[in-house]
Formats: C-alpha cells, sequence, structure tokens
C-alpha cells in the first residue's frame, strides 16, 4: 500500500498549521505552496517542470486512483516538491498502471500529506496568496517548521530554469501516439518540412510531440544557448518553451529572444515563453495573487471562448506592452494577458498550454499557426 499513516504537518509562512497523515517520501521539504483544479492529470502535474520549486495542493478529492506508467511523463522526472490531497487510494484500478501515487513518490524522495482540509486551504490561498510553506514527518512543531519557511526564498525574483533545463542539445521526433492522437489532418504525418529550434526552459513532452505532429524537426537547445549557436541550425522558426520561476529573472534567456528577433524568423511561445517574448519586446511581468493551475480556464477576445490548461504564477502587465504589440487573448477569469502578436512581424505567444495533455484540444491550431508562419516566411525569402 505504501502510505505510512505516519503523522505529518504542512505550515504557511502565514503561521498556518495542518496537520494529517504522511504518503509518499518521509522528510521535510519546503517550496511555494499553490493548488491546482484540474479532476484528472496529477501525474502530468507532478512531471511538469514549470512546478519546480513548488508544493502542490490538488483540489480534486481524491488521487491516486489510476496510479502512475511511464506514458504519461512529462519529463524526466517529478519536479514538485511535494503534494497535498484531500484523500489518497493506496491500491490503483488501472490497466495502464506500473505503480501507485505513494511508491512513485517514494521512488523520487517527494514527501505527501493527506486528510487535510484542501477546500479551506484553497480558500486561504485565494484570499491571502500563494505562500511558501514546508511539509514534514520529522518536525511536527508548527514553530519549529515555521523557522524554516521564513528562511526559504520567495519565488518573486528566482530563476529556477537552469535547475530543469536540457544540459546537453539534443533532437525529438516523436509524433503524439496515433491512440492519442485528436486530430485527424495530423494523423500518420510523418514528413518533415521545418526546422524548429525549442529554447528549452522546462519544455513538455507532449509540447515536443505535438510539434513533431505538424511536421517539424525540432532541436531542443540548453536555455543558455547564445541566438548565434541557435542560427547556426538554420531554424524556420524558434519556439521559446514552457518553464517554472519567475520570468523576469531568466535574463539570459530574455537576451537571447532579444537577439533572435533580430532574424526576423517566427516565434512561438509557450507559458514561459509568453513571458520571455513580452519582456523581450519591452513589457514587464507581474506575480499573480495565486496564479492560474488547472485544466479549464476561459481565454478569448471576441466572438470566440477556448477553455485552456493553465500553468503559470507571473502574467504579463497589459499597459507595458509597446504599441506594435497587440492582445489576442485575454484570461476570461481576471482579464490578465493570455496571448500576444507582434503586428508585423511573425512573433506570437499565450500564457496556456495548447498541447493540453491531458486537457482542452480547443488551442490546438496554433502549432498549425506556427507552422504557417514558418512557410510564409520561407515562401518570402525565396523571392529576394
Amino acid at each position: 500500500m505504501s502510505i505510512s499513516g505516519q503523522p505529518a504537518l504542512l505550515v504557511l509562512a502565514d503561521g498556518t498549521a495542518y496537520r494529517g497523515l504522511s504518503f509518499g517520501a518521509p522528510g521535510t521539504t519546503i517550496g511555494e505552496v499553490v493548488f491546482n483544479t484540474g479532476m484528472t492529470g496529477y501525474q502530468e502535474v507532478l512531471t511538469d517542470p514549470s512546478y519546480s520549486g513548488q508544493i502542490v495542493t490538488f483540489t480534486y478529492p481524491e488521487l491516486g486512483n489510476t496510479g502512475v506508467n511511464p506514458e504519461d511523463e512529462e519529463s524526466n522526472q517529478p519536479h514538485i516538491k511535494g503534494v497535498i490531497a484531500r484523500n489518497i487510494c493506496p491500491r490503483p484500478s488501472n490497466w495502464r498502471s506500473t505503480q501507485s501515487l505513494s511508491e512513485y513518490l517514494i521512488k523520487h524522495k517527494i514527501p505527501g500529506i493527506y486528510g487535510i482540509d484542501t477546500r479551506a486551504l484553497t480558500r486561504k490561498i485565494r484570499t491571502v496568496g500563494a505562500m511558501n510553506g514546508a511539509i514534514s514527518t520529522e518536525i511536527l512543531s508548527p514553530n519549529e517548521l515555521l523557522e524554516q519557511v521564513q528562511s526559504a526564498p520567495s519565488m518573486a525574483g528566482l530563476n529556477l530554469v537552469q535547475k530543469v533545463t536540457t544540459k546537453e542539445v539534443y533532437e525529438w521526433s516523436e509524433t503524439t501516439n496515433s491512440h492519442w492522437e485528436f486530430n485527424p489532418s495530423v494523423s500518420g504525418n510523418t514528413e518533415e518540412n521545418f526546422t524548429v529550434v525549442a529554447i528549452d526552459f522546462g519544455v513538455k513532452k507532449n509540447i515536443l510531440r505535438r510539434l513533431a505532429s505538424y511536421g517539424c524537426r525540432v532541436v531542443v537547445v540548453p536555455a543558455n544557448t547564445p541566438a548565434a549557436e541557435i542560427l547556426k541550425h538554420n531554424p524556420d522558426g524558434i519556439f521559446l518553451s514552457n518553464g517554472p520561476g519567475d520570468p523576469s529573472a531568466v535574463t539570459e534567456g530574455i537576451e537571447t529572444t532579444k537577439e533572435l528577433l533580430k532574424s526576423s524568423k517566427p516565434v512561438f511561445g509557450i507559458c514561459m515563453g509568453h513571458q520571455v517574448l513580452g519582456l523581450a519586446l519591452g513589457a514587464e511581468t507581474f506575480k499573480l495573487k495565486f496564479g492560474h493551475r488547472g485544466l479549464n480556464h476561459p481565454a478569448g477576445l471576441q466572438q470566440q471562448v477556448e477553455i485552456t490548461s493553465q500553468n503559470h504564477g507571473f502574467a504579463i502587465k497589459a499597459d507595458s506592452l509597446v504599441p506594435e504589440v497587440e492582445i489576442t487573448h485575454l484570461n476570461l477569469n481576471d482579464r490578465t494577458v493570455a496571448g500576444l502578436r507582434h503586428k508585423s512581424l511573425p512573433l506570437f505567444s499565450v500564457q496556456y498550454h495548447p498541447e493540453a495533455s491531458p486537457g482542452p484540444h480547443d488551442a490546438d491550431y496554433l502549432f498549425e499557426r506556427f507552422v504557417q508562419a514558418m512557410e510564409d516566411s520561407r515562401k518570402a525569402t525565396a523571392k529576394i
């Protein structure tokens, strides 16, 4: 069963304490406590590099029913600091499961706490804002654990990209599995028509699969790769990936993007990549009170609404955008910027995840738009 039932303690930076039971690895972990409202996809959340440095509260009332399996990982390992749940299913029941959630967390030395009122915790985060916290099976004194929490750095100003980016350049060719392919127009597409260099700020595997499914040869490079090295790959387009931490602290990525914009090559950014593109274009970012993390966030501007998967704690300041850049999407819950594009250059980005695995596929057309931009750019270059 791998659930110890050992007492565990969660303490937030404001001193609020929650007592529960341990599942996963024993020990103490500190991170920013956030919440995710998705009703499915907990394994994808655990392995999404954008969650690096965070302890995730799942609002769905029970975790672990479907276990875990190697196919659903968004990266090579989990990146979260800890897990908070209401109930845990110790014995998964799913034909794809190879391991229970608790066993998986123990293997990767990630603590979890369950048996607490996650609804009350979520309401608190929504009211007060995301803040640092700690889970411990070793320190059961709230005051003692609070001292450790208060010594941890804030997420604002924190550059976590270097912890999750690839160390070496590699090529990605795997497409979306035919069993899961939802777009008949790209099903079975094996022809590589365009070369895309993906700057890895913490990229998810399913983003790379969508690019490959749309006929892209994908070259993934570390986040600190200079623009000159990127251009040596002779890319048709540049992709800026998702990633963790404060985007304004990713100074190398911002400077590299500024240099790449001079090449006039098409650029597509997702999440952290959206923010980095905005910063490279002269905009500013700010930390959201509690962020957007879930599978059903409405985004749009006029006439049409997309239901989107989102995972981010920062956003672009709308009034900091230069006149050459226009807003294409707003998060319709709080009216923050969810998409932008340059009025004359082939540059665009979104604050959400159009690959959405799991999640809605409303925004998958954005990959097609990126391919079309590369095709238009190639034709324009051929005429010169």
